[in-house]
């Protein structure tokens, strides 16, 4: 792939870089194509369990290549519906991998590259990274990442950040649940590592069921608390549960858990039956 890099390693974790870096690795149609295609190969694997999101050069991502937007002019109302469902399509084959998406953010995030950060499900950003939604400046909407970055802050953050397009900084993005920790810029790469171990420790299956979690408890809540009970109810006699909790009264690690982990001792803390 030309502006997507995928590689992983025998731990099964899988970085994947955004990398247009001298445009701050700005979406265009390719780019959104092969993050798709990416996103459709990590889903297929059985062995991945984290995926590390990033963007080469000095920025994240600074979002949608204008070039490529007002290149659509001259198109038809139909082919700049397929170009918008083609993103939302992407984004949600990344929100729905069946593995922990963490988010590596600095430089820049903007637009676009704000709805990549709501698909993760952790991020660690630098405190000198700047984030805005800055479509409204341009005679436009962030529409098509509108449903991702909503789920994430909620209504009432991104009604304000959609219609006044202002620059925020990762103190506010940490506040309203964008980003979930912020570090100095040379401390990103140790803080990401250091949440790949913590996932890398839990079960594989027990992470894809938690992260659907949160959808699930926003039913009404007779359908919620029926279908979180078959969640823990399969969850607790499945190979790698009773793995879990076995290992746990043996004082020992489970079978998946890397040897080189230690953020996660044996007997450390438990609840584990809820």
């Amino acid at each position: 792939m030309r502006f997507v890099h995928l590689d992983r390693d025998e731990r099964g974790v899988a970085r994947l870089r955004l990398h247009r870096p001298e445009v701050r690795n700005a979406f265009n149609a390719e780019l959104v194509s092969e993050l798709a295609q990416a996103g459709e190969e990590l889903a297929a694997e059985n062995g991945v369990r984290v995926v590390v999101l990033s963007g080469d050069g000095p920025s994240f991502s600074a979002g949608a290549d204008l070039e490529w937007m007002r290149s659509m002019r001259g198109r038809s109302r139909e082919d700049n519906l397929d170009d918008a469902r083609a993103v939302s399509a992407m984004l949600r084959t990344l929100d729905e991998l069946p593995c922990a998406v963490i988010g590596r953010v600095h430089g820049h995030a903007m637009g676009g590259g704000v709805g990549l950060i709501a698909v993760c499900d952790a991020v660690v950003a630098a405190r000198d990274t700047v984030f805005a939604l800055t479509e409204v400046k341009l005679g436009i909407a962030p529409a098509v990442i509108s449903p991702f970055v909503v789920r994430k802050i909620g209504r009432s953050h991104a009604r304000a950040l959609f219609v006044t397009g202002e620059q925020f900084d990762a103190a506010l993005a940490e506040r309203i649940g964008l980003v979930h920790l912020v570090v100095e810029a040379g401390q990103v790469d140790a803080a990401v590592e250091a949440m790949v171990d913590q996932v890398l420790a839990a079960g594989p299956h027990a992470v894809a069921a938690a992260k659907r979690l949160p959808e699930l408890a926003l039913a009404p809540i007779e359908t919620a608390t029926e279908t979180t009970a078959a969640v823990i109810a399969e969850l607790r006699v499945s190979d790698e549960g009773q793995e879990g909790m076995t290992a746990f009264l043996e004082k020992r690690r489970p079978r998946w858990a890397p040897r080189s982990e230690t953020s996660a001792e044996p007997g450390a803390a438990a609840d584990g039956s809820r």
